[in-house]
């Protein structure tokens, strides 16, 4: 299916059997929403629907049917346990909106036993499950589990779920859970799970939202540790951020800071000032529905003339049943994902980074290496054609000619 083009869609929804965790009935839905987000239990889901007659909670399937130039796709989108609180008659027609949570449901509701401990030298991932499995749903592990290196004990009124939080944090793994209900529990990616691009893979509407916090980066660091202080200052004229371009000083002040092996205070400060000068961007939009991207994945976005370059993590998402199941996301490019970002990219020219995996009209992968400068400086000539480089103080794009070897501004 490809998703970035056009597709009828139509949606329906199946009750599930807990104890064989096979699909029943069929229920005929209206409409409805679907909200992700990278943590609690990841996911619920109103849904609106006509005379549904049960009084008790069950588990029900979120299905998409999707038709392209004659053929069909399935889609789960949403599994959960569904209740009917309420029923809304006009005459003898009952709208009903099923209030639906997700398989981790269970595991919140259970509250562990005082003194319960997480033993340290343990697969991290074999615990969360253990803690997970009250749920029917069924579970995936991913091999090679980093173990704990030390003991996690359960604080009073500790549920499965928050403890399998706690576990997932130190050994820094995430769980997801697929369309089918499926737990995933599993390695943070660290490859983009898609790629938007408006040429090759356009699946974002026009309208788009971007926000940066620059403006409580600070350009003046003070670290003490003990009686030793390190003061870090930005005063180049080449930095956007420095005392000199501000005009002000923008202070951060941390005490009882832990030095690294071999580092001085002053060395810390110097360091602690490049991390808080990684200026977060936070992007929103709506777009057509990609199977696969979830909450806590990685995209790369390729919108240059949007200021969206790079690598980005999904930070929630709402699914509309209708309108092709359109899909309200929020990405967030923070300070860690640029300086990974950053380590993954080698190109002679330092003061050009960036790159963009794109694909074509088949799917297929094409590289194209995406820039950021200022205005001053000279300009690559030996790069791919239709490359995009940003001028960050003029805020103009240009595209490489290839052919003409020439940068062709985007008006």
């Amino acid at each position: 299916m490809q998703w970035n083009k056009g597709y009828s869609a139509s949606f329906y929804a199946k009750q599930i059997d807990a104890g064989m965790w096979r699909e029943t009935d069929v229920i005929q839905i209206t409409g409805g929403t679907i909200k992700r987000e990278p943590t609690g239990k990841r996911q619920s889901a109103d849904i609106s629907c006509v005379n549904y007659h049960v009084d008790v909670e069950q588990w029900i399937r979120v299905y998409m049917d999707v038709r392209q130039d004659g053929a069909t796709e399935h889609v789960a989108l949403f599994t959960g346990l569904a209740m009917c609180p309420q029923d809304d008659y006009t005459g003898a027609r009952a709208d009903n909106t099923l209030t639906c949570f997700s398989v981790l449901k269970p595991a919140e509701e259970v509250i562990l036993p005082r003194g319960w401990f997480a033993p340290a030298q343990q697969s991290g991932a074999l615990l969360v499950r253990q803690l997970l499995s009250v749920s029917p749903a069924p579970i995936e592990t991913a091999d090679n589990s980093p173990v704990l290196s030390s003991s996690l004990i359960a604080e009073d009124g500790e549920s499965n779920l928050s403890m399998a939080d706690k576990i997932l944090d130190a050994i820094n793994w995430t769980l997801r859970i697929d369309g089918d209900g499926t737990i995933r529990i599993m390695p943070k990616p660290d490859e983009p799970a898609a790629v938007f691009d408006p040429l090759a893979y356009d699946v974002i509407e026009t309208k788009i939202r971007r926000a940066a916090d620059w403006y409580s980066c600070p350009n003046i660091y003070t670290a003490v540790a003990g009686d030793m202080t390190g003061t870090a200052r930005d005063d180049s004229p080449d930095s956007m951020l420095s005392t000199v371009n501000r005009g002000r000083k923008v202070w951060r002040y941390e005490s009882g800071v832990t030095l690294a092996s071999n580092e001085s205070i002053a060395e810390y400060a110097m360091r602690k000032l490049a991390e808080a000068q990684r200026v977060k961007t936070t992007a929103s939009y709506d777009r057509r529905y990609v199977p696969g991207v979830f909450p806590g994945d990685l995209v790369r976005m390729n919108y240059p003339q949007q200021r969206l370059t790079g690598v980005y993590e999904v930070q929630s998402q709402t699914v509309t049943l209708g309108y092709n199941a359109r899909t309200s996301e929020q990405i967030t490019n923070s300070g860690e994902l640029l300086r990974k970002e950053q380590e993954m990219i080698t190109i002679s020219n330092e003061k050009f980074t960036g790159s963009a995996d794109r694909l074509d009209e088949h799917g297929n992968p094409i590289r194209i290496v995406d820039a950021y400068c200022l205005s001053t400086d000279t300009k690559p000539t030996t790069w791919e054609n239709g490359s995009t480089l940003l001028e960050m103080d003029t805020s103009k794009v240009y595209m490489y000619d290839a052919d003409n070897e020439t940068w062709r501004e985007l008006k």
